[in-house]
């Protein structure tokens, strides 16, 4: 089985505004800005065998302020520069409760299957507390960055930036070790 990295699409791979302490996503390709760091150091985890998905929870799509069509065009974007295996999206709002919704693990599950990916020995990249919830239950390692919204939840590792999460990850790897403080 293949190992997988799954990447937090806001605040990880496109930078977000802040406003009263709530991160805005972008709604349109003009108001997504890619984080260009993030390129060459995702690239250092594809060249080590890792399969990149990027994940996201879009309730913009079921609340009606989000088209599907500009969505489309915005991750289109996002695997031209980040070279991305797939982009894994949950469309509902909080009330459908349903099981792709970070925290919840659904969309990890999912990417697993259609990946043939080992959950116990892949990665979360984030830098909310949902996703460092959605690993735990799906028994991937969480790594998070240092954010307002790392909340108090278990996460496996929480460091200062991207570069620090990327080397992480590829000395895990080469140890084989996961899941160790």
């Amino acid at each position: 089985m293949k190992l997988g990295v799954f990447i937090e699409r806001d605040g990880v791979l496109n930078l977000v505004k802040v406003e009263r302490q709530h991160q805005v996503l972008p709604s349109t390709l003009e108001e997504l800005r890619l984080d260009l760091a993030a390129a060459p150091l995702l690239e250092k985890l594809r060249t080590a065998g890792l399969v990149l998905i990027a994940t996201t929870n879009q309730p913009g799509l079921s609340r009606g302020y989000q088209n599907r069509r500009e969505l489309d065009r915005m991750h289109d974007r996002l695997r031209k520069v980040f070279l991305l295996d797939d982009i894994m999206v949950c469309p509902h709002d909080e009330t459908d409760r349903c099981p792709c919704r970070k925290p919840k693990p659904g969309l990890l599950v999912e990417a697993a299957f259609k990946w043939h990916l080992d959950l116990d020995r892949s990665f979360v990249i984030s830098d909310k507390w949902q996703d460092a919830e959605a690993a735990r239950t799906a028994g991937c390692t969480s790594l998070l960055i240092d954010s307002p919204f790392v909340g108090k939840v278990h996460r496996d590792f929480v460091l200062p930036d991207l570069a620090a999460v990327v080397e992480k990850i590829l000395r895990l790897k080469s140890t084989g070790r996961v899941m160790a403080a």
